[in-house]
């Protein structure tokens, strides 16, 4: 096993994953989110369709690494029947996405392929 270094994490990504029966709650998280976390996250794009190697619509958040556990802390309580996919950022997305993986709610299949995996 390599000993890699967690200061090669830049920052993280939270996935919020939804489908047309949970376009509103993820709409009401969204709105969540902004109000508690807006000026610490920045919040993407609300896709409609998947988007890169995400099977699901999502929209993303990019957390800075110090606020990643105060983030990922409340989106664990509050997340209701959505489910999140989080990753790292470092030099080396396929493994980010594949191997350095969290989930919050259930788990989905991504298309790696996307990330030349």
């Amino acid at each position: 096993m390599n000993d890699l270094d967690p200061a090669d994490i830049a920052s993280w990504h939270a996935h919020i994953y939804f489908d047309p029966a949970t376009r509103d709650a993820a709409w009401t998280l969204r709105e969540a989110i902004e109000a508690r976390f807006g000026d610490i996250v920045q919040i993407g794009r609300f896709h409609e369709r998947p988007v890169g190697p995400h099977p699901m619509w999502s929209y993303q958040l990019a957390i800075p690494r110090e606020r990643f556990v105060a983030v990922v802390e409340w989106l664990t309580l509050n997340h209701g029947s959505l489910d999140v996919f989080m990753h790292p950022n470092t030099s080396d997305a396929l493994r980010d996405h594949r191997d350095a993986a969290l989930w919050i709610g259930h788990s989905h299949t991504l298309d790696l392929g996307a990330l030349g995996g």
